[in-house]
């Protein structure tokens, strides 16, 4: 056989060794991966791996040059994906993509792969989210965590925090336990967080406080996460079950500024034992410091609707102290900001106007989002090709009515497969503070909807058409059947 035979027929051999990949799923096996720079230089073009995906290949386009290379990933000693060998000044994206995919092969013909991705930088052990201590009753478990679990069509969430896990650095020795026995939610929402930022293009560090510190070439911000949780005592724990459209509206003028305002003036007011606050602590004295909450004070599950799912329209008139009145003129929406009342509850008073407060001008922004939950975790997953067998997974809700007249959002049912297109902050909102007095610039968190008041008026900017609200159906196929599993 001659040379170019030769050649033609090992290249046939090693092209059945190889398969390209969904970008999903590159994005989520490698979420830790990139580092912030890389998308100023370079432009992905396709994903390869190996038939196990022990080894994962990119092929990308060099901004400055204008020519074309390869990057080979292997897992690291703690499973994250990692660089282990590169090409570049390649002509065109068919050469890259044929060197990755010969060397991807020449990998596993050499029997390399169990050692190729040692960095010798790894920690010992990495933070392993889901591996419970040996001999744990699983009664003493967070219940939450019990359903993450046990159940089969969770495993979308749990192939994406296999994922994130050893990426992860907190410095609170506690965290992973925290997650698996006594504060599930309040760690899911840090977990949602750091892939949010990730997927944003931000390098990310866990400082000891604040919670995240996010970096880009010539850009830092701070983050400090916190949660609206169900009261235990005093005049909130009584709590109210609205149940007529006058009692929701009662609810969300009174109650849950109430309870939003709890979280963040517990923030606000913070001061570590040299009696700091969060923004005078390590990089947040001289970066933008942003607070981010959820609301999970009512969990949702098993048929029950979440408190998040309704309860964000009470943020904004508490965090600018006004509330938007509106009506339609001749067919055209007029809106008018009013200064809003003091919110009571029972023998409870809170003025309004978070962003008033004495100490508020250090709080760069608030950020909210309503989708930080197991059921984020498994759209993902799914998208990135981890849906369970016997399993589909529905989204529905309201998404942004991209109409200027319009009052409500409009409804959509989509079919979560592999495939779906979903960022990881596309809930996101980000409410700046006026007053400020370290801003975030516009634009700073790609994606994210964010809001203003200037000038005595509420200003939005969204991208495309983000979801407002949703509810994500999990339903088992058995036969014939369709169990509704959760919501």
């Amino acid at each position: 056989m001659g040379e170019g035979k030769a050649k033609a027929a090992k290249w046939r051999r090693q092209q059945c060794l190889t398969q390209e990949m969904a970008r999903q799923r590159f994005n989520l096996l490698a979420i830790g991966t990139r580092m912030s720079p890389t998308t100023l230089f370079s432009e992905e073009i396709s994903y390869w791996s190996d038939e196990e995906e022990r080894l994962l290949g990119l092929v990308f386009r060099d901004r400055t040059d204008d020519d074309f290379g390869w990057i080979l990933l292997a897992r690291d000693r703690i499973g994250r994906f990692r660089c282990v060998d590169l090409t570049v000044d390649l002509r065109t994206p068919g050469h890259a993509a044929q060197g990755v995919r010969q060397r991807i092969a020449d990998a596993i013909e050499s029997d390399e792969i169990p050692t190729l991705g040692d960095q010798g930088d790894e920690t010992n052990y990495p933070t392993d989210l889901l591996t419970v201590p040996a001999g744990t009753n699983p009664e003493d478990l967070h219940p939450h965590f019990r359903i993450l679990m046990d159940t089969p069509g969770r495993a979308p969430a749990r192939a994406a925090l296999r994922e994130i896990g050893p990426w992860l650095a907190p410095t609170d020795p506690h965290f992973v336990r925290e997650f698996q026995f006594s504060q599930f939610d309040q760690r899911m929402w840090e977990l949602y967080l750091w892939a949010a930022f990730r997927d944003m293009g931000f390098d990310v560090r866990q400082p000891e406080a604040p919670d995240f510190l996010c970096s880009r070439p010539g850009f830092k911000f701070t983050v400090e996460a916190t949660t609206v949780t169900a009261s235990q005592r005093g005049p909130l724990a009584n709590h109210p079950q609205p149940k007529t459209t006058e009692e929701m509206k009662a609810f969300l003028a009174d109650y849950m500024p109430m309870k939003f305002g709890s979280s963040l003036t517990s923030k606000l007011n913070k001061k570590d034992k040299d009696g700091r606050n969060y923004w005078e602590r390590g990089d947040a004295a001289s970066n933008p410091f942003v607070i981010a909450i959820a609301d999970f004070h009512i969990p949702g599950g098993d048929g029950n609707v979440g408190s998040m799912t309704y309860t964000q329209s009470a943020l904004w008139p508490y965090l600018y102290g006004h509330r938007v009145d509106y009506e339609l003129v001749e067919g055209q929406l007029v809106t008018k900001a009013t200064k809003g009342a003091d919110h009571v509850y029972g023998e409870k008073v809170v003025p309004t106007g978070f962003f008033d407060l004495p100490g508020a001008e250090n709080i760069s922004a608030v950020l909210f989002s309503n989708a930080g939950t197991m059921s984020k975790f498994d759209r993902m997953g799914v998208g990135a090709g981890f849906g369970a067998a016997d399993h589909c997974y529905f989204r529905f809700g309201l998404r942004l009515n991209p109409d200027p007249n319009a009052v409500e959002g409009d409804p959509f049912m989509d079919e979560i497969e592999a495939g779906h297109d979903e960022r990881w902050g596309e809930e996101l909102q980000l409410f700046h503070n006026p007053a400020a007095r370290n801003p975030l610039p516009r634009h700073s968190l790609p994606g994210v909807t964010e809001h203003y008041f200037r000038d005595g008026k509420p200003l939005s900017y969204s991208y495309g058409e983000p979801v407002l609200g949703s509810r994500t159906l999990l339903m088992h196929l058995v036969g014939d059947q369709k169990e509704t599993l959760s919501v």
